[in-house]
């Protein structure tokens, strides 16, 4: 079956996660990706996180290094940086998160690269971006929520900001973004035959999906505060808890799903009420909503709630655990998890390629490379014309 990137080369020179990802997404869609690790011990996703059975990587790098071919290079070593150059005559994209400068400090930065390959596009993924006066700066994903407005109104109110689900939420996204950067820029020099830059600071898809926390600030002054599970644009928009112990969401964005809740709730009394007639006078009137779905939800079980939501076509959901998942009949049936057997840790779960293609859909062959370097024939070999004997003198000098 072709796929929508075949022909696309990439080469990841990234560690840990947003600029790795950025290639996974790639790699997943047709574009052959090659990891470049440090030789003797690899990336540092490979030790980051609980370790697959049989001695293998841990299941992290497992899942989000899979479909890559590996090779190490030493890049501070004047010879590495020669062989990374010439893989770059045949390479289309470049990934990499190293602190601003690092390439150019080795002989590969863009003005480097963008001489040996005109049409090369390299993303470029740091903590804060490659230009403005925090570019030297390091940081992680935790940093970025920090960075971005997310972790300031994540949580309540009295308590302490808090890092809305896991620390790596931010690496996701930069991939995410990093990878439409990389297809635009892409489509841009099969159009003209000029590469470029693409720039992400890993706080930038943070405070970009900040829905309208910017706007309404910089129009009336009104700086978001947290408030907890609860939604700042309507309500009931909350986890409520069940009579048997579960969490359920419940999401009313307008007045007709509300109306359409009162019947769920058999409260057709409280149409008339005005405190509760518009989203407006919800929202003012917050607490006294939030307890009356509380007090109903609490006097059920879930799967009670959850059937007279359905009935009734209320967006609801129980709230779900890693486990939930993997019960669930709807992702199995969208292949959300999808699970591939391997040499080391058996049978490796994994979630599925994300978007859906219908001519050219995504696929993962391949699990991360379990031995780093172990493409190393194929591509310095195959690719760049060296030999045994020059890949017997590069490994004894360190250099893969």
């Amino acid at each position: 079956m072709p796929h929508a990137l075949d022909g696309v080369s990439v080469l990841d020179l990234a560690t840990f996660l947003a600029a790795p990802m950025c290639a996974t997404l790639l790699g997943e869609f047709g574009a052959e990706v090659i990891k470049v690790e440090q030789p003797g011990v690899g990336d540092d996703l490979r030790r980051l996180g609980r370790p697959a059975a049989g001695g293998a990587p841990s299941y992290w790098w497992l899942v989000e290094a899979r479909n890559k071919k590996s090779i190490t290079c030493n890049l501070r070593d004047a010879e590495g940086q020669t062989l990374m150059r010439r893989l770059v005559a045949r390479t289309h994209v470049v990934t990499e998160n190293f602190r601003p400068g690092t390439l150019e400090r080795w002989n590969l930065g863009w003005e480097d690269l963008a001489r040996v390959n005109p049409t090369l596009v390299m993303v470029r993924i740091s903590a804060f971006g490659q230009t403005g006066p925090r570019r030297e700066q390091p940081g992680f994903g935790r940093i970025a929520a920090a960075v971005g407005g997310l972790s300031y109104v994540s949580g309540y109110p009295d308590r302490p900001p808090v890092t809305p689900g896991t620390p790596t939420v931010p690496d996701y996204l930069a991939g995410v973004f990093a990878a439409v950067g990389a297809l635009a820029a892409l489509r841009h020099a099969e159009r003209t035959g000029h590469g470029q830059v693409v720039d992400v600071g890993l706080y930038e898809p943070v405070l970009r999906v900040l829905d309208d926390a910017i706007a309404v600030y910089g129009g009336t002054g009104v700086l978001r505060e947290r408030i907890g599970s609860g939604t700042e644009s309507a309500t009931p928009h909350n986890h409520y808890r069940t009579r048997d112990g579960r969490w359920l969401a419940i999401a009313c964005t307008n007045d007709r799903m509300f109306g359409r809740l009162l019947d769920a709730m058999d409260r057709a009394d409280l149409r008339d009420d005005p405190r509760l007639a518009t989203t407006r006078q919800r929202l003012a009137h917050r607490q006294l909503v939030d307890d009356l779905v509380a007090t109903w939800v609490g006097g059920r079980d879930a799967e009670e709630v959850l059937a007279a939501l359905a009935r009734a076509e209320v967006p609801s959901s129980l709230v779900m655990s890693v486990r939930d998942l993997f019960e669930d009949a709807h992702v199995r049936a969208r292949g959300n998890i999808i699970s591939m057997a391997t040499a080391v840790a058996g049978a490796l779960a994994m979630p599925g390629v994300v978007p859906r293609l219908t001519l050219t859909p995504g696929e993962v062959h391949a699990p991360g490379p379990i031995t780093p370097g172990q493409d190393n024939e194929e591509i310095y070999g195959e690719r760049l014309g060296l030999d045994s004997a020059d890949l017997a003198r590069l490994r004894g000098r360190g250099i893969i």
